[in-house]
């Protein structure tokens, strides 16, 4: 398994545009999906951080999420510069191997 983790601060009115693109059945989650190899996408909101949130993208491998992200790229281009006003901060924390 390949995860990819990212945080991001979020300003209290854009919450809900950002929970619903960046959820577990949202644009993101949507895009990823043309892939077999994407296994699913986990959004953890901080429990004493208001506006802090983690994304967790789950993979079969670091080689099809990079295989995704080749045959995809315009497509994840095109959503993430979409999305760039629903966050505040945007961090990659990092990509891991299970």
């Amino acid at each position: 398994m390949f995860v990819v983790v990212w945080q991001f601060e979020i300003s209290e009115e854009k919450v809900a545009g950002f929970e619903a693109a960046y959820g577990p059945e949202g644009a993101w989650a949507q895009l990823f999906r043309n892939s077999p190899e994407y296994e699913g996408t986990e959004l953890l909101r901080d429990a004493y951080i208001p506006g802090s949130y983690l994304t967790i993208d789950r993979w079969a491998s670091e080689e099809a999420f990079r295989a995704f992200r080749k045959d995809h790229d315009a497509e994840y281009e095109t959503l993430d510069r979409a999305c760039d006003d629903l966050t505040s901060r945007e961090t990659r924390i990092g990509a891991y191997s299970a």
